[in-house]
């Protein structure tokens, strides 16, 4: 009988087997929610827009004022080791950081040591049933709080959205605030308009700087597509030829139904099948592990 791996778990400077990966209970990213983190795909052993998503971890901990853990080279090392370890080719590794771990209390002590962990999760992430059919969204307000351009660990408003958004039958949810889209639960939304114009809500405190959005943003300036960087309403993405939505373990996922209005002929469009095929061409040419 072949022998089952042993998961490879980081934490704070050793690689210990998932059965031994522990944190202490005072640690403020249990407590408070007190930490962000960071998802970067990989398929076919290649680091899928690793440099971009390294980046918005260092803004996120500077946002928050919490120290690096490890120089932005250090960490891609622990990146690649995880992979090694744990002989992964296909999916997606998670990296969190906490502030660290004190005795309760709403402020917290200086000069805290953080609390960095890592592991890596197996999945398909391309050719899958939602990118070859499309995916129906529900509607949600958006319940979040402002700092949304921080990856925090705060994910309770998006769990909620999504477990309600999937007990009445739709696959994800976007949610919006006074009228206008703001993004998924945990994904950037775009759509297209019928004058073929590709639209996606502007960067701001509102939303998250999504890394595999700005990817796509690139692809799309470089083939010379309309785009508007400019916020939609609830009835115009309803009204849209096409929308999709982005992420770091999505990539391009069609978006054939928002509500109760189905978008086009409830098929995914061509705009989104080409941009669906020109990034997972770049994916394929980013670094290999």
């Amino acid at each position: 009988m072949a022998e089952v791996m042993t998961r490879q778990i980081y934490v704070n400077g050793a690689f210990v087997a998932e059965s031994d990966a522990v944190i202490p209970v005072m640690d403020r990213g249990f407590l408070f929610g007190d930490g962000i983190y960071e998802v970067t795909a990989m398929i076919d052993g290649h680091l899928i827009d690793n440099d971009l998503h390294l980046a918005r971890f260092e803004r996120s901990l500077r946002e928050l004022g919490i120290p690096m853990p490890l120089p932005l080279d250090g960490i891609r090392k622990v990146q690649i080791e995880l992979v090694r370890r744990n002989q992964m080719t296909d999916g997606t590794i998670y990296l969190e950081v906490t502030r660290g771990a004190a005795e309760r209390n709403f402020l917290p002590e200086k000069d805290l040591k953080p609390n960095f962990v890592a592991f890596t999760q197996p999945k398909k992430l391309y050719g899958t049933a939602r990118q070859e059919a499309g995916i129906a969204v529900a509607l949600s307000p958006d319940p979040r709080w402002e700092r949304r351009d921080i990856k925090t660990v705060m994910l309770l408003g998006q769990v909620m959205a999504k477990q309600a958004a999937h007990a009445a039958g739709f696959d994800d949810v976007w949610l919006f605030q006074d009228g206008l889209i703001t993004e998924g639960a945990s994904n950037t939304a775009f759509i297209l308009t019928r004058d073929g114009t590709i639209r996606t809500r502007p960067n701001s405190h509102d939303i998250l700087p999504g890394c595999t959005r700005k990817a796509v943003m690139q692809l799309i300036a470089s083939e010379g597509l309309a785009l508007e960087e400019r916020a939609f309403s609830v009835a115009e993405a309803k009204d849209a030829a096409e929308a999709f939505l982005t992420s770091a373990s999505s990539f391009v996922t069609p978006v054939v139904r928002i509500a109760d209005q189905v978008i086009g002929d409830g098929r995914p469009g061509l705009m989104t099948r080409k941009l669906q095929a020109i990034y997972l061409e770049a994916a394929r040419a980013c670094e290999t592990v």
